[in-house]
């Protein structure tokens, strides 16, 4: 006897689940253009602090890394040489003067006896002689005691501008010259402060077009590029361009109030060259490119993705601005594009949900 055993139907198979992904949402906003550069820190003044004489360093008066004013006292050298020069040199005047005024009083005593006939024709004539010979003198002495004053003045060692002193290059009572290669100190104006960086060739007209339009914000951010250190404004570019490289070098200027900026050290910068008004922008992650160019996945209200291609300009601080493509509150992908073809259901996400492979298979995709 056959038993006939009744087949059990077969379920459908269930969907596949949704894709977890991260998205954003495209904005419409106001995008600052901005081109990026490297550079360094380049003080506004930098002097080393030389004796213009020769002679003992009686005494310093500055401590290593003080900030110090224009005119203030960093060094004396002993003086007493140039204090005798130029107490000599003023005696000298002393006796030059005195020896011209008893001569314009025998001038003046011998001019009307020479028209009584009591004085002689050569006679008047040598004394005038002789009176413009002590002007000559006299003039001579003055120089001497502006040239011994400025020796004596040069024996103290005076701050030229607002800086931060550097470490001492010579110890009390050495004795100092102008031919010391180091000098005393080196001084370093460090507020405001400068930064020259470079850019290539082909954006300076860029440049030029915002100088045109007024000041250029600009932000100047550490070596790494993740922190910033100052906002200032572009100074100028330069007068040429560097052919090997490509690149013009611009200067510009920060008030550095913090110090955090230092003479030397390498930085990036930021210029500001214009004000793009309801930009369309989404995160650059989700720019995916395949063999017809850029392109993203865009989430629609039933949760699949479709393919649209782009027109991206410019990528600022992680933002890319998108000239045609998506429209204003659309959400698109911004991570797990990997896992994705046209039509796939996707769910929203955390980061630490999705894979860490972004970037779509470029040969995969139509």
């Amino acid at each position: 006897m056959r038993h006939r055993e009744n087949a059990a139907p077969q379920e459908p198979a269930a969907p596949p689940p949704p894709v977890p992904v991260v998205t954003a949402t495209v904005k419409q906003e106001d995008v600052p253009i901005i081109l990026k550069g490297i550079g360094t820190v380049q003080a506004l003044n930098r002097a080393a602090i030389r004796s213009q004489v020769t002679g003992y360093l009686e005494s310093v008066a500055f401590t290593e890394g003080q900030s110090v004013r224009r005119g203030d006292v960093l060094a004396r050298i002993d003086p007493r040489i140039y204090q005798a020069r130029l107490g000599t040199a003023q005696a000298q005047l002393g006796r030059d003067q005195a020896l011209l005024t008893n001569r314009q009083t025998n001038l003046q005593r011998n001019e009307p006896l020479l028209q009584r006939g009591y004085a002689t024709e050569q006679s008047v004539t040598g004394e005038k002689a002789q009176i413009a010979q002590s002007e000559n003198a006299v003039k001579g002495d003055q120089a001497a005691i502006d040239y011994a004053r400025t020796e004596l003045d040069f024996a103290t060692l005076r701050a030229p501008f607002d800086g931060v002193t550097g470490i001492r290059l010579i110890d009390i009572g050495n004795v100092v010259q102008p031919s010391d290669p180091g000098g005393v100190v080196v001084l370093t104006q460090v507020q405001p402060i400068s930064v020259i960086f470079t850019l290539p060739t082909d954006e300076i007209p860029q440049v030029q077009a915002a100088l045109g339009r007024g000041p250029v914000p600009t932000t100047v951010y550490d070596q790494a590029g993740t922190r910033k250190l100052d906002t200032g404004s572009l100074l100028l570019i330069d007068n040429e361009a560097q052919p090997k490289s490509g690149t013009v070098r611009l200067k510009a200027n920060f008030p550095n109030a913090e110090r955090q900026l230092w003479p030397g050290a390498f930085a990036n910068v930021e210029i500001t060259t214009s004000i793009v008004k309801g930009a369309l922008t989404i995160p650059t992650d989700a720019v995916q490119q395949n063999d017809k160019g850029p392109f993203v996945f865009v989430v629609g209200d039933d949760h699949t993705v479709s393919i649209r291609p782009v027109q991206v300009g410019q990528r600022v601080r992680g933002v890319a601005l998108i000239a045609e493509g998506v429209k204003a509150g659309e959400t698109v992908v911004v991570q797990g594009q990997y896992n994705l073809v046209p039509g796939k259901a996707v769910v929203a996400a955390s980061p630490d949900q999705v894979s860490d492979t972004t970037t779509a298979s470029a040969g995969m995709l139509p």
